[in-house]
Order: C-alpha cells, then sequence, then structure tokens
C-alpha cells in the first residue's frame, strides 16, 4: 500500500522525493498550505480589484514589463507566456526528472506566496499521483527567470496542451487529461507566472544526482577498499592520529570507513612490511575521498534549502506587498551543481588510476599482466582501463563550470543568467560515467583477488561485497566481452541502498 506525503513547502526531504518519484507514495497538500495558498490568492485579487498594477500581472514580461494589459486580456496573457516559452529543444528529460520537477514545483506553491489558486495546484498533485507526464525536452533554460523553457511545457499540459506520456503512450495533452480522468485549468491572472517562474528543472535534477552521488561516493570507497587489498596496501596512512592532525572532517570520514571495512583483513599491510609508501592514489584516498565529499555535502545542503524554497516573482508578501525580485535565479544551485561535477569527477578520476596500478605489470605487485589467465595469448583487462580513462577524459570536458557563463536574454533586461540546468544536466551524466569507472574498478579488484586466490585473506565486509560485485562479474576464466557486466554493476551502484543501509 503507498504512503502518503503532505507537501507544506517546508519539510521535504530528497528521500521523500525519491518515494514519490519512484510512485512509492502519493501526495497531498496540507491543510495549513491549503490556508496559505488561499490567502495569498485573495492578495492578488484584492490588488487587482484595487486597481493596482503587477508586474507580470497586468504588464508584460521581461523587457515587456513597462506594457499594461488590459483586464480582458489578462487571462491570454498567461496562456500567451506558456504558449510562447515552451520552445525546448533535443531530447525530453527521463520520467523521474519531470515527476521531480512537479513534486518541487508543487512544494514550492505551497508555500503561498505565488498567488495561484488552489485548484491549479490540485491538478498538478492528480498529475504526480495518477502519472500523467509531460514531456518536457531538456535544452532550452539559461537558469535565470526560472527554468522558463522546461515548466511552460510542463505547465502546457495543464491547460490541455503540448504532449504528455500516459500509460506508456506518448498523446496530446487534452488526450492525456481526457484518459485520466481530469479536466484542464483554465489560468487566470499570475496563474501561469507562477507555474513557469523557477528553478524546479535544475533542482529536480540536483535532487536525483545527489541521491546518486551519494551512492557514488560510497562505492567509490568501497572500491578503493578492493583495491587496497588487490594491491596489499599500506592502511598505516589511514591511522586515526595521522588523520587528526589535518582536521578536515570529511578526511577521517573516508580514513575511518575504510579502516572500519577493511577490519579484519589479512591482505593489507603496515608501513615498512614489503614497502615503506603507496603510490598517491593509494595513499591519498582519504585526502582526496574527503574532499569530493566536501562537494556533496555542500551540493546536499544547497539542494535541501531550495526544494523548500519560494523561487518566483513577483512574490505575494503576507502583509499583502507584492513585490518583484530575483528569487527566480538559479545561481545558488548552478554553483553548487558545478562543484559536484568536479567533486565527482575525482572519484573517477583516482578509480582510474587505481585501475592502472591492478592492470599494469610494472605496478601490480607481480599480479599478471593486465590480470588474464593467460598473459599473452589472452589481453585480460587491458582495455577494460582503455574503457575507463575513455570515460574520466570525457567527464573533464563535462566538468567546465557551466555557471561562469551567461548571455544576456530579454533584450538585455534579463542580463546575467546562471546557466544552472546546464550544469545539473552535466553532473547527472558525471555521475553515471563515474558508476562505470567505478565498476571497472571493482571488476578488476575481484579478478585481481581471484588470480591471488586471496579471498579468504579479505576483511569479512569486503569479502561480502566482493559476492555482490561477482553476481555481475565473475572471475574471467579466458576474455570475454564484459561491457554490459559493466553496464549492470554500474546501474547497480547507481540504484541499490545496500551501501547505504547496510555499509555506511
Amino acid at each position: 500500500m503507498k504512503s502518503n506525503i503532505e507537501l507544506d513547502g517546508k519539510t521535504l526531504t530528497r528521500q521523500l522525493i525519491k518515494e514519490i518519484v519512484n510512485g512509492h507514495a502519493t501526495v497531498t497538500l496540507s491543510a495549513d498550505s491549503m490556508e496559505r495558498i488561499r490567502l495569498s490568492r485573495e492578495r492578488i485579487e484584492k490588488r487587482l480589484a484595487e486597481g493596482q498594477t503587477i508586474y507580470g500581472v497586468n504588464t508584460g514580461f521581461g523587457k515587456l514589463s513597462n506594457i499594461k494589459i488590459e483586464e480582458e486580456d489578462i487571462e491570454l496573457l498567461q496562456l500567451n507566456l506558456l504558449r510562447s516559452d515552451a520552445t525546448g529543444v533535443g531530447v525530453p528529460f527521463p520520467t523521474d526528472v519531470v515527476r521531480a520537477m512537479m513534486v518541487l514545483r508543487a512544494n514550492a506553491l505551497a508555500r503561498g506566496f505565488s498567488g495561484i489558486r488552489l485548484e491549479t495546484v490540485q491538478l498538478l498533485l492528480d498529475f504526480i499521483n495518477k502519472r500523467v507526464h509531460p514531456i518536457v525536452p531538456s535544452q532550452g533554460s539559461v537558469g535565470a527567470s526560472g527554468d522558463l523553457a522546461p515548466l511552460s511545457h510542463l505547465a502546457l499540459v495543464l491547460v490541455g496542451e503540448g504532449k504528455a506520456e500516459f500509460n506508456g503512450e506518448v498523446m496530446g495533452g487534452s488526450e492525456a487529461l481526457r484518459q485520466a480522468g481530469l479536466t484542464p485549468v483554465r489560468l487566470q491572472a499570475k496563474e501561469g507566472l507562477a507555474l513557469v517562474n523557477g528553478t524546479q528543472a535544475m533542482t529536480g535534477i540536483g535532487v536525483l544526482t545527489v541521491n546518486e552521488a551519494e551512492r557514488m561516493g560510497l562505492a567509490a570507497d568501497m572500491a578503493a577498499s578492493l583495491t587496497l587489498e588487490a594491491l596489499k596496501g599500506i592502511t598505516s596512512a589511514f591511522d586515526p592520529a595521522l588523520l587528526a592532525v589535518r582536521p578536515h572532517p570529511e578526511l577521517e570520514l573516508v580514513g575511518g570507513r575504510i579502516r572500519k571495512w577493511l577490519e579484519g583483513s589479512k591482505r593489507v599491510t603496515k608501513q615498512g612490511e614489503i614497502r615503506m609508501q603507496d603510490a598517491y592514489s593509494l595513499r591519498c584516498i582519504p585526502q582526496v575521498h574527503g574532499a569530493s565529499w566536501q562537494s556533496f555535502f555542500y551540493a546536499e545542503d544547497r539542494v535541501q534549502i531550495e526544494m523548500n524554497a519560494t523561487t518566483d516573482n513577483p512574490i505575494v508578501l503576507e502583509n499583502g506587498e507584492v513585490l518583484s525580485g530575483g528569487h527566480f535565479h538559479g545561481q545558488p544551485i548552478a554553483l553548487a551543481m558545478d562543484f559536484l561535477k568536479v567533486g565527482v569527477c575525482e572519484w573517477a578520476n583516482i578509480s582510474e588510476r587505481r585501475t592502472e596500478r591492478m592492470v599494469n605489470p610494472q605496478l601490480n605487485e607481480g599480479l599478471p599482466p593486465f590480470l588474464a589467465t593467460n598473459p599473452g595469448i589472452e589481453c585480460g583487462l587491458m582495455i577494460a582501463q582503455y574503457t575507463a580513462a575513455s570515460i574520466v577524459s570525457e567527464n573533464k570536458v563535462l566538468a567546465h563550470p557551466s555557471s561562469v557563463d551567461s548571455i544576456p536574454t530579454s533584450g538585455n533586461q534579463e542580463d546575467h543568467v546562471s546557466m544552472g540546468t546546464t550544469s545539473a544536466r552535466q553532473v547527472r551524466q558525471i555521475v553515471h560515467n563515474a558508476a562505470r569507472v567505478i565498476a571497472i574498478e571493482m571488476i578488476c579488484a575481484s579478478q585481481a583477488i581471484h588470480l591471488d586466490k586471496a579471498e579468504e585473506q579479505l576483511s569479512p565486509t569486503t569479502r561480502k561485497f566482493l559476492e555482490k560485485v561477482r553476481e555481475f562479474c565473475p572471475p574471467l576464466l579466458a576474455d570475454q566481452p564484459i561491457g554490459d557486466e559493466i553496464e549492470a554493476l554500474s546501474e547497480y551502484l547507481l540504484t541499490s541502498d545496500v551501501l547505504l543501509n547496510e555499509y555506511k
């Protein structure tokens, strides 16, 4: 039986969004939110009845804000906004992103600062609960004045236009509403603007990506632990007293996690037993992984704030004032996504270097060249490292910060934009790429341990996880294609809660 989650504009978390996006929970508005929405709408209608001029309500938009709109054209103004702004292009966002966008926009409207009608917000909730998914192209947002293009494609379906997916079929918006037993809304003053003037495309991608990045960071720590055992790594570098003299909490978080996971291992060594020092990709795991966790925690914090924030313009304040500001601007999320891009890239970069150490006969502590069963006649995992190298190189291009770019729009009225949705799209691709690189490291570590007949020497924790890795890619007895195995393991790392629940 599905649970129900109340949206109140204040308490939404990324874990709750995951439940809703995955279809495990329905959504309703809290009683307090419904009252705030009602009062906010009354304030807008009161101002209009008094003949006041309000941006985007009875004026044009952007550079056209000085043009007064006659009362009889106010509804058409809101509809035209959706039609004109729905100019997105490219591959549509996947369903999970569209669902996250709808949840986040509804939650922002639930705060009661946007002047929208309750029935309009309710239709958005009906879309979520009945799985009506607007088709939203992924390209076209500059990330200021909100995610105008993506949110306009989403909002068009509310009025019976645009396209949507329902029951696995793509159809016109009006037909999707009909089949779902829903009635399109007729927008009134301010409502079109309230639906599109937010950051929910970039934040929706951001929430989903933060969830995946957390799993990826734990997978990177586990892959490093397996590689330390495969290469008889020196654990003296993870000594708690040593790490404490450089008191970054994320550094000790990683060091403590790996110490815990390697407890009981007979494969790892102490300083001086075999060699004095390991290469940086082994010795500096706490420092490098820890710094990447810093970027994760920063992005997590920014996303948590944004998912419970009002991103709109103008804002209908509780004192009755309607003020224009810049709460639609995506810069807080854009910078966070760019920072996370760099952090996740480093999880992948150092992972590829550890993979190289395992396959390179000059660096792998006497393991067979390229971890082949019969080196020479077989190439083993030589090309798996090529694949990892190719992916980390691609990530370096994607990691260029989109937020440092700005192209003026709307006749230079909107003369600084965030490009945050581009940042969010890129960071999710980087996370998915990193999953493949880390899966390759795990497969190489599994093969190294198999060739060295070292399974019995592993710690109980790493041995248990190694069994999971081998469900996707058993030890290689001869050369064979393993692209499908890499993909399957990487998908598991992205979606499974096993590291979160059993190991973290």
